[in-house]
């Protein structure tokens, strides 16, 4: 049984992988676009979001089906969809609003994977080894959203933005076909209903609301960080004396690599809450990402040997809790309700992380030019500080939820 399970824990993540590559690509080319399409940095940060939008929507809704209708037809039927979303974005995407829409449809597609897979993980492993699976399946969301950009921005250099997008499109297809035999055999565990129903195991579930709200803060930072980092290194490249085009691929690179390597904090950071905690590993990572957030986009005005060390760092960090936060859901909730759990997560945490690159863009606009000292630029610096907010908040849902007599239904939930 446990070759069994390993193996299709590989399945599932092989299939992320190639599914994964339309996530964060509109980000690889969003310097390009920009100019293109003569947008600025504000409209450029709502394409982002109106990607979630459609995410949080399909989300929200396809979650809460889940505890009802067969995974296998939300996950094969959303994968699908996301890529006709993204082949519409590379044949018809002309201008900001096409460019809103199609990219909308393809949120629309993804807001069926990421969940439901998530439900599959947790429905499979006992919870002593759900923190380590779902930090491996996170992991692979991660690594697959980094390949997004690496894979994006090298086609694009070679042969335009809307061949890298077709050719991503024809992966999400190739993911797709690949999760029909992670399908074989599998019937959906009997829904058990609970007295309390919906209002009493979600809505009024203190507990998770906060573990909820924990995430809401995490997806805050991390998604104003992923959208942005590669026209962070563009911006950085080209006033290091790189030249445009050169500088757009050279940072969708350097950033598929800083948020890579949190495929590889995922998997640790989930074993290490099976064995100390939920809660204090989620506050002890995020006290840490929170710090990178309000310094890193000051070092703009530094060196990029520097600038990619603490960078490294700093994409390790982002999204180390983010499967902690997940495992700790599946543990707070009756499994007959996870699914609208799960929902809920999706809708408070993707509504964050569809406004931080908005406002990220925003502070971008506002504080263009500005410098707090003679040769110091500080737009970036202020826009990464907005979104370290949520990295401070993310701890004191943690703290409010140790105080609870329900978290010690958590792996190491009280210490």
């Amino acid at each position: 049984m446990i070759r069994s399970n390993t193996r299709w824990l590989i399945l599932l993540c092989c299939c992320q992988l190639f599914i994964m590559l339309v996530f964060i690509n509109y980000s690889a080319v969003l310097p390009l676009l920009r100019l293109e399409w003569g947008m600025n940095n504000t409209r450029a940060g709502m394409i982002f979001s109106v990607y979630q939008l459609g995410y949080i929507a399909s989300g929200v809704l396809l979650s809460i089906l889940s505890d009802r209708i067969n995974i296998k037809h939300i996950f094969i039927t959303a994968a699908f969809c996301s890529a006709a979303g993204n082949l519409l974005f590379a044949l018809y995407a002309h201008d900001f609003y096409s460019g809103m829409l199609f990219r909308a449809v393809t949120g629309i597609g993804m807001g069926g994977t990421y969940m439901p897979g998530l439900k599959l993980v947790a429905e499979r492993f006992d919870p002593g080894k759900r923190g380590k699976a779902i930090g491996i399946y996170v992991g692979s969301l991660v690594l697959g959203g980094s390949f997004s950009l690496a894979v994006t921005g090298w086609l694009t250099g070679i042969y335009g933005w809307r061949i890298a997008f077709i050719i991503c499109s024809i992966a999400v297809c190739v993911g797709a076909l690949l999760s029909f035999p992670l399908f074989a055999g599998y019937r959906p565990p009997l829904r058990t209903s609970s007295e309390a129903g919906y209002t009493g195991e979600v809505l009024k579930n203190r507990p998770a609301l906060l573990i909820i709200l924990g995430y809401g803060a995490h997806m805050w930072e991390m998604y104003g960080m992923r959208s942005w980092l590669a026209p962070f290194f563009s911006s950085a490249l080209i006033g290091w004396g790189f030249e445009t085009t050169r500088a757009t691929g050279l940072a969708s690179a350097i950033a598929a690599v800083l948020i890579g390597i949190g495929a590889f904090s995922t998997a640790i950071t989930g074993t290490l809450s099976d064995r100390f905690g939920r809660t204090a590993t989620i506050t002890a990572v995020m006290f840490s990402s929170a710090s990178l957030s309000f310094t890193f986009g000051w070092l703009i005005n530094t060196s990029l040997p520097l600038t990619l060390a603490i960078g490294l760092v700093y994409g390790y960090l982002v999204v180390a809790e983010s499967p902690v936060f997940s495992t700790g859901l599946t543990e707070l909730v009756a499994p007959g309700y996870l699914g609208a759990a799960m929902g809920l997560q999706s809708l408070i945490g993707y509504s964050m992380g569809m406004i931080s690159p908005t406002v990220f863009g925003w502070a971008l606009d506002t504080f263009r030019d500005w410098q707090i000292l003679p040769g110091i630029h500080s737009e970036w610096g202020i826009a990464f500080a907005c979104i370290g907010i949520g990295g401070l908040a993310g701890p004191v849902f943690m703290w409010m939820l140790r105080r609870t007599p329900e978290s010690s239904k958590m792996a190491g939930g009280n210490r």
